[in-house]
């Protein structure tokens, strides 16, 4: 204890002297007395800073003087010895802390003080040499602290003086490596590294730098780094090419990487790697770079040695991917990276507001503010839209006649006769909007005597089957498939769905349910048909619409020797799942009459017509082989320098109507004429290698990353390669696992139609191809970026497709629909298909609305119809997003089931839904913007009515609910995301997001609701692919014109969402290691649903009188219904290698602005209230 006070007292003493002789010295400033006694005290303090760690911490801590005295005393006196003992302090001082401690110094006006001493000590003759070692050693260190610090030193004049003491003094490397670390730092500004090339910087850095020696390599490095920020000037980069330089790097590089053989140089070899980069930026530099044969030198230098079995050597290249497989994103921001590799800074020295300034601080613009936007008058145009608040049912049958005892669930939402509605208008009005609805909709039934249709009664067609009937088939199998006859394409507008039992072969999972059944047809062939190569038959009269081309060789059996399968492909069978068969691949040709493209597209693509159900077996997350990467982009200069393997041959081109397709044997074949399809061009590269361009969104130059096309013509056992190599997202999970998705239709024909998991060597990384400016968003100096990867095909002259993601079209969405309102019970379920209104193109935005019947046409039922609370939701903004569709209908199918608590779910709200919010970009095989070229996620603010139609009107719907004190409990806009695993949510949060920008006195002071964290509370308990960390919560200013923002802020919508599911898979919970598929996203859209009925229970005043048993039994059912029996479970431990994932955590998806955020926001800690009521109650209600 004594000892401890000793210290303590010993630690006050010194840091008591420090003060005190910082007092004294600032005393000597102002009295001007003797230099002997300012050496003095200057020496005492340095010998304290030198020796004790608190005391540098003193003297940086804010509200400290000690910097101002001592560069006061700096820039005042005359005598040298001072002047080097504060230098000294000063470089002590900068030295540890790294940044903070240098920014401190800027900020006290440091960096202008000491240009001017260099200026001041450059008039000596000789200069004093420890004092320009120690001026340009602190200079270099607080340089790029200082924005202004490159005019700063123009201004002074100081870019000569570093200049020239470096050119006198070559042979004295301890006054040299600080000149140039400083220039290096002067370089940083473009137009001092000008002015210095001027001036014969280049050619001296020439002198400097030179072949392999084991002396002065600090010195080396150092000039190295200085000519690469020098030659990023294209004045500088010129000069070096005019003079030859280039041949001399690459004869410098070859001979360090020759002598280095333990690698103790590597940072060398890097500086001349990063100088003939910056060289190769300009036109000249690249033609000199190859006429040096620079590209073979460096292929050759880079090839990996050969690898002992054994040894440390061998364990060190077993290990997982770290640098070799990251994508080098270093051109994607051109600041550059002035500290030395071995300078680091302590966390609290972490400048973090530069990844927060897109985060919204302004307190006023956080807070909702209600904005009508529109006037009542103007609003009453939506009126048609929200029949149900206005009818009294009087003509229906409903399913009670009697009134019973009405008890409300608790406070009434609204008045009870809405605005809209009023006593004058219930009459008249009241039956001409009724009638109007019916006329367009037909649903409810508009007929006054409306009876429900008995299924039982009633003689339908096996493929136009109601939701009754498909619900009561429990043993209904897939049609078997003999094979193809010479009439095979003529007869495909007689396909029918066939329902004939057979026995389940040995490869399927017996017992296992799916989500939805697929219709598959009974074909029979004798013979191949060779001629059936071209495109399909014509299906039906007027508009021309054909299928793509079928396999010519007939139906392969499956071999022999094959374990998993019988030989005879009759016995194969996929049991259907007992609920709704949504494919109808008549109906679906009938739809597509109807779907206007651009380029009027006449075929249909396989996969559409036949449909999709999910395979009977995992596919887990793509373990990456260590050094793919290194290996596809070797290949790539391969073809720079073995020019003449290249065959370079044009195999597909939109651009050219006149195109020819080549019609030799081993040429694959390739298609995009078809909904939803994208694909410009392939060219040839070698033999089985083919690169291809994707088309940019209609009226846009840009977002090139969905890929949706056919291939035909293949040989089994061959390995094909593919890439696509003008995509533009900096990084992709196709890094991290994801395949892309492959359907057969050969497959299909043997019962096996379903879309799978594809590709080995897979890899994305940035390419060699530039970007124009005008594509890049006027950025320059932008790549593209390359999708690569194999596919060995299983079947001769099949017919395969290859997506992006799972597609979606329009068409489908439109025959879901149509299935949907055909089969519905009227008497329980009131469902209407509205018109939201049309596209540029012509083609319609669906709108539908959902809830059930009220229980009769009394008065208290109606009211209690009237004011349940409505549900808002959205989705497929972006066309690219496919997955968002896949979610969006395991929504309406279980609004649509049967089930207890789908019933209650209706009864509790009114669900107003927009299944496709960009019907033409959907078409067109756009990735993200519509028909105007713009994403229609930033126009929610100010949607033009004429280039935004969905959005202006979807936004009208809302801003009409807010007019009429209906505001939406909860908005929702289903997503996807590409960078990010798992499923998950983005919010608004006032508090949140002040507590990300480190206010934390502002956040405390903020007082909010929580209830927006309840919703994906709920769904992290019950959606096993849901995870709650990845949930955000944070308002951005670059998304103020998205839609969860907009309603948020402008229509006041508390719960208002982004849903973003990942394109990839998952890392956490029962999913993990596994890539996602059309199941996983059709169970998150049903677990949503079940999630909005546990938000009612927490959400309304009165206890719900629903059981939770049944909830967690509904729960059970959806998860059973979603299981994958497979005999194997493959999950990895860890779905990623060990180097970082880029995940961006901008609050929606997708997004060009690569904006990061600084941490997690799922972290946050929520207020006690908003625990008491969700952890309590979910741990009461959720948990087994």
């Amino acid at each position: 204890m004594s000892k401890l006070k000793v210290i303590s007292e010993k630690s006050l003493t010194n840091n008591s002297r420090v003060v005190g002789l910082l007092a004294q010295l600032e005393k000597i400033n102002t009295e001007s007395t003797e230099s002997d006694t300012a050496r003095y005290v200057t020496s005492k303090i340095l010998h304290l800073a030198q020796s004790q760690e608190k005391t540098r911490r003193e003297m940086t801590a804010k509200g400290s003087t000690g910097m101002e005295v001592l560069l006061s005393t700096l820039e005042n006196t005359k005598d040298l010895q001072t002047i080097l003992n504060i230098l000294s302090i000063l470089v002590e001082l900068v030295s540890g802390g790294g940044g903070r401690r240098a920014s401190f110094l800027v900020s006290k006006g440091g960096s202008q003080i000491l240009l001017q001493l260099l200026v001041n000590a450059s008039k000596e003759s000789p200069p004093h040499e420890e004092l320009m070692v120690q001026i340009h050693s602190i200079l270099a260190k607080i340089g790029p602290k200082d924005k202004k610090f490159g005019v700063k030193a123009r201004i002074n004049g100081t870019l000569n003086i570093t200049l020239n003491l470096v050119k006198q003094n070559l042979q004295n490397h301890r006054l040299v490596l600080p000149c140039l670390q400083l220039l290096r730092v002067y370089s940083a500004n473009s137009v001092n590294s000008v002015s210095l090339g001027k001036n014969g910087v280049v050619e001296l850095m020439f002198k400097i730098i030179g072949p392999f020696s084991k002396k002065n390599s600090s010195l080396m490095k150092v000039a190295l780094d200085t000519l690469a920020a020098l030659l990023k000037s294209k004045t500088n980069a010129r000069r070096a090419v005019d003079r030859g330089y280039v041949q001399v790097l690459l004869t410098i590089y070859v001979d360090w990487h020759r002598h280095d053989n333990r690698h103790r140089n590597m940072l060398i070899r890097k500086g001349i790697l990063q100088s003939l980069k910056s060289v190769t930026n300009i036109k000249l530099g690249r033609k000199a770079f190859t006429d040096a044969n620079g590209m073979k030198i460096l292929y050759n230098t880079s090839q990996l040695p050969v690898i002992p079995v054994t040894g440390p050597v061998a364990q060190l290249y077993s290990l997982p991917a770290e640098v070799d497989d990251v994508v080098d994103e270093s051109d994607d921001n051109d600041d550059i990276d002035l500290e030395a590799e071995n300078e680091t800074e302590n966390e609290d020295d972490l400048d973090q507001n530069f990844k927060n300034d897109d985060i919204e601080t302004d307190i006023n613009k956080l807070k909702p503010q209600q904005e009508p936007g529109r006037t009542i008058e103007e609003l009453k145009m939506y009126e048609h839209l929200f029949p149900e608040l206005i009818d009294d049912f009087q003509d229906y049958d409903l399913i009670s006649k009697e009134p019973k005892p009405f008890v409300f669930e608790g406070k009434v939402h609204g008045p009870i006769i809405v605005p809209t509605a009023g006593e004058e208008a219930s009459g008249n009005s009241g039956n001409l909007r009724k009638g109007l609805a019916m006329k367009e909709n037909g649903s409810p039934k508009g007929d006054k005597k409306a009876t429900l249709v008995d299924p039982a009664k009633e003689d339908i067609k096996d493929n136009d089957r109601t939701l009754q009937q498909q619900l009561g088939d429990q043993n209904r199998t897939t049609s078997s498939v003999h094979g193809l006859n010479n009439d095979i394409v003529k007869a495909l507008d007689r396909i029918t769905l066939q329902n004939i039992p057979s026995q389940t072969t040995p490869g399927f999972a017996t017992g296992m349910k799916k989500d939805h059944g697929l219709p598959l047809t009974v074909l029979t062939c004798t013979k191949a048909c060779p001629h059936l190569a071209t495109c399909g038959n014509v299906l039906f009269e007027g508009r021309t619409v054909q299928l793509g081309k079928l396999c010519c060789t007939g139906v392969e059996t499956e071999d022999d020797e094959d374990s998993e399968s019988n030989s005879s492909v009759e016995q194969a069978s996929v049991e259907v799942p007992d609920g709704p068969t949504l494919h109808d691949p008549d109906l679906y040709i009938e739809v597509v009459k109807n779907t206007k493209s651009v380029p009027e597209y006449s075929e249909v693509a396989y996969p559409d017509y036949f449909g999709h159900i999910p395979p009977p077996f995992k596919e887990p997350i793509l373990e990456r082989p260590y050094g793919v990467q290194r290996t596809k982009i070797a290949q790539d200069i391969e073809r720079l320098i073995h020019q003449s393997d290249i065959i370079d041959r044009v195999v597909y081109d939109l651009d050219n109507p006149n195109y020819i397709i080549p019609e030799e044997g081993d040429i694959l074949k390739f298609n995009s004429k078809f909904e939803s399809g994208n694909l410009r061009k392939v060219i040839q590269i070698r033999k089985n290698e083919y690169d291809l361009i994707l088309n940019s969104d209609i009226n846009s130059n840009h977002y090139h990353q969905w890929f949706y096309f056919e291939v035909s013509g293949m040989r089994p056992g061959v390995a094909y390669r593919f890439n696509i190599i003008n995509c533009e997202k900096s990084n992709s999970q196709f890094n991290y696992g994801m395949q892309p998705l492959m359907y057969s239709v050969q497959e299909a024909l043997n019962a096996r139609p379903w879309w799978i998991r594809m590709g080995t060597d897979i890899c994305y990384y940035k390419n060699h191809f530039s970007r124009s400016s005008a594509a890049a968003g006027g950025q320059k100096g932008k790549s593209y970026y390359t999708i690569t990867f194999t596919v060995n095909f299983p079947h001769k002259d099949d017919v395969c497709y290859f997506a992006y993601h799972y597609p979606y079209t329009y068409s489908t969405l439109q025959m879901h629909l149509q299935k949907l309102e055909s089969a519905h019970n009227p008497q329980q379920i009131y469902f209407r298909k509205d018109v939201l209104c049309e596209t540029l193109s012509g083609n319609s935005c669906p709108l539908v609305t959902i809830t059930a019947m009220p229980e009769s046409n009394y008065y208290e039922h109606i009211c209690q119809f009237r004011n349940r609370p409505y549900v808002f939701l959205s989705a497929r903004v972006h066309p690219g997003e496919t997955n968002a569709s896949w979610v969006m209908k395991g929504t309406l199918e279980y609004l649509m089931s049967n089930s207890p608590t789908a019933q209650s779910l209706r009864e509790s709200y009114i669900f107003k839904i927009v299944p496709m919010l960009n019907p033409d970009g959907v078409i067109n095989g756009n990735h993200r913007c519509s028909l105007s070229g713009e994403d229609l996620n930033r126009q929610w603010q100010s949607p033009n009515p004429d280039l935004h139609p969905t959005i202006y009107h979807a936004k009208g719907l809302l801003q009409y609910l807010a007019a009429v004190k209906r505001l939406p409990l909860v908005y929702c806009d289903y997503h996807g995301h590409s960078r990010k695993k798992n499923v998950f949510m983005y919010g608004c949060s006032i508090k949140e997001t002040v507590w990300h920008t480190n206010d934390n006195a502002t956040s405390c002071d903020v007082v909010e609701d929580t209830g927006y964290r309840t919703l994906p509370k709920i769904l992290s308990h019950i959606a096993p692919a849901f995870c709650m960390s990845s949930c955000s919560f944070v308002v951005e200013k670059s998304k103020e014109s998205t839609a969860r923002v907009v309603v948020w802020r402008e229509i006041g919508v508390q719960r208002s969402y982004t849903m973003e599911s990942t394109l990839c898979g998952c890392d956490q919970g029962k999913y993990k290691g596994l890539q996602i598929g059309t199941r996983e996203l059709e169970e998150m859209g049903a677990k949503f649903c079940v999630g909005l009925l546990r938000l009612k229970r927490l959400t309304s005043p009165l206890e719900y009188n629903m059981p939770s048993s049944l909830l967690d039994f509904e729960n059970d059912l959806i998860e059973s219904s979603c299981k994958v029996t497979s005999p194997t479970t493959y999950v990895l431990d860890e779905d990623e290698p060990r180097f970082l994932e880029e995940v961006d955590y901008s609050a929606e998806s997708n997004d060009e602005l690569d904006i990061e955020l600084v941490e997690n926001a799922g972290d946050y800690e929520p207020s006690a209230q908003e625990e008491v009521l969700s952890d309590s109650e979910l741990s009461r209600t959720y948990l087994p």
